[in-house]
């Protein structure tokens, strides 16, 4: 039933979509072919599901406040303002805007933003790097307004989580594509998409689902397996209450990754490939007498649960856990897993994902328990209720390839919010699907990221320009992945290296600190043993 009412919201979405460019056209355009006299003519537009509530000419420098976090966004080009609202279900209202360059200035192309989290938002900072380049660029709030870590909209609300994961990038990307239309005269030459993280998910659902809506799309850290990326996260939670000394404080975290680096000769703070890494976590087992730089049973053994991932009844996998070296940090395991004083795991970021998904879109239990239940019985149920509308794991892009997309993926290999090994698993399961790992490079790339944490920060080099991450310090394809991407898709040129950046004290305006290669999967960078090691050209790339 599920499948069955995928396939008809799919149905009527591609109907609207076309419905949405012919109506829009017929409106906008007058006979002659010119674009709209001015910005504000589009308000006011309704065409099939859609309508534009406001147009408005910005002149720079304009500030719009950002959401999630509340922190206003400068913006310091000129452009079209397009708000407006998609109802494709008598429950949905997504809201999404559009950003026009002036014709001077737009590069002929256009960019879809994603979120991340529960979305709720869209992010104005990564919409306005996108259209300082050029781009016309549209984001949207997938269907609901609130926090990246609230899902209580999604109680009652099976629409809205259709909405949320998969239909609302769905429509937005036909409504933007219909408006940069009317507003040029002209279609886009190529669209793109750019997300992380939850905009990751959107990414990969985008190529799965509607191969024709862009050309190419970056997909950074996805939290594709959206289900059992949750249920790993209880996994965590649940074995940090096992026992009472069963939680890992900041400090035990220090003492893991020191030791993590020196058993697997890491240099800088990170290791080069994490997943070459075997790290025994008993080895930190305190003997007699001893308290400090060791951890307790208990503590290796919550240590072992989340190295290992979440595993039903029978010791069957679940889903990847994390790798050693990027544990220690007040961005690390701390934040999103294991959690500080008081609250300690109650207060981390995943705490907060795993059971808001739980509590509000698969038990529709508020304030559920997660302490007794059983993680494979939960996703049993997770998947069978949401599994449809959030799950992007479908390893056939084959109708993506034949569209000619192009797919750039990247992940960081010290993220502590998603597990890095599963965009591994992902990619891997294509090239199964596909006939070959060999066989998928010609449109597929994944791009794996020592050092860099959730979509970006982290001990190493991690500026790409992706959302959410830092800005990169040029956009050129050597650089910059959107930059890449265009490259690849406008070029024929494939990006068989990008150049990471970290700035000093994380800030670009100081400054270069260190560049480093991120090479295509298999493929690491490896040290040449000559030249600094902060000099991308100390590197290159090696096939494993």
């Amino acid at each position: 039933m599920i499948d069955a009412k995928f396939e008809r919201t799919k149905r009527r979405a591609l109907l609207a979509s076309v419905s949405t460019v012919a109506t829009l056209s017929a409106l906008s355009f007058s006979a002659g072919g010119a674009a709209a006299a001015t910005c504000e003519a589009l308000a006011g537009k309704t065409f099939g599901d859609t309508t534009i509530s406001a147009a408005t000419a910005v002149t720079p420098p304009f500030s719009v406040m950002g959401k999630d976090p509340p922190a206003p966004v400068t913006v310091n080009a000129a452009f079209c303002r397009v708000q407006g609202t998609i109802k494709p279900s008598p429950d949905s209202d997504i809201q999404f805007e559009v950003w026009l360059p002036p014709a001077t200035a737009w590069n002929g192309k256009y960019e879809g933003v994603g979120n991340g989290g529960f979305a709720g938002s869209m992010i104005y900072n990564s919409m306005d790097w996108g259209l300082e380049a050029g781009y016309a660029v549209s984001g949207t709030d997938t269907g609901h307004s609130g926090g990246t870590l609230d899902a209580a909209w999604a109680l009652g609300h099976p629409e809205k989580i259709v909405d949320f994961g998969w239909r609302a990038i769905h429509e937005t990307a036909s409504a933007s594509k219909a408006i940069v239309e009317a507003y040029y005269a002209k279609a886009p030459a190529h669209a793109y998409f750019s997300g992380c993280s939850d905009g990751g998910r959107e990414a990969l659902m985008e190529a799965q689902r509607f191969p024709k809506d862009y050309d190419g799309i970056v997909a950074g850290a996805p939290a594709h397996a959206w289900t059992q990326l949750l249920a790993n996260a209880i996994w965590n939670e649940q074995a940090l209450v096992e026992e009472p000394d069963s939680w890992l404080p900041p400090e035990k975290l220090a003492v893991v990754t020191k030791a993590a680096l020196a058993v697997c000769h890491g240099e800088g703070g990170y290791l080069d490939d994490p997943g070459q890494c075997q790290f025994d976590p008993s080895s930190l087992l305190c003997k007699a007498g001893q308290s400090e730089a060791c951890l307790s049973g208990s503590e290796v053994a919550t240590l072992s649960k989340i190295y290992s991932g979440a595993h039903d009844a029978v010791g069957k996998p679940i889903f990847p856990g994390y790798p050693a070296g990027g544990e220690a940090g007040p961005t690390a395991w701390s934040l999103w897993i294991t959690g500080t004083e008081p609250k300690r795991g109650a207060g981390t970021l995943l705490y907060g994902f795993g059971t808001g998904f739980f509590d509000n879109m698969v038990l529709d239990q508020p304030n559920w328990d997660f302490r007794s239940q059983t993680v494979s019985v939960d996703l049993a149920q997770a998947d069978e209720k949401t599994g449809q509308a959030l799950n992007a794991t479908d390893a056939d892009l084959d109708a993506f390839r034949a569209a000619g997309g192009k797919l750039l993926q990247y992940h960081g290999w010290s993220d502590a919010a998603i597990p890095p090994a599963s965009s591994i698993d992902y990619y891997q399961s294509v090239g199964k699907k596909m006939g070959g790992v060999e066989k998928i490079r010609s449109f597929y790339r994944l791009f794996m990221a020592p050092g860099m944490e959730h979509c970006g920060g982290g001990p190493g080099p991690n500026a790409v320009g992706g959302v959410f991450g830092y800005p990169s310090p040029s956009r050129d394809p050597g650089h910059d992945v959107v930059s890449a991407l265009a490259h690849w898709v406008e070029d024929g040129v494939a990006p068989a290296q990008i150049t990471a950046t970290s700035y000093h004290d994380d800030d670009p305006s100081k400054g270069v600190a260190a560049q480093r290669p991120w090479c295509a999967f298999p493929a690491v960078a490896q040290y040449s043993g000559k030249g600094s090691r902060s000099d991308a050209a100390s590197f290159a790339c090696v096939a494993k």
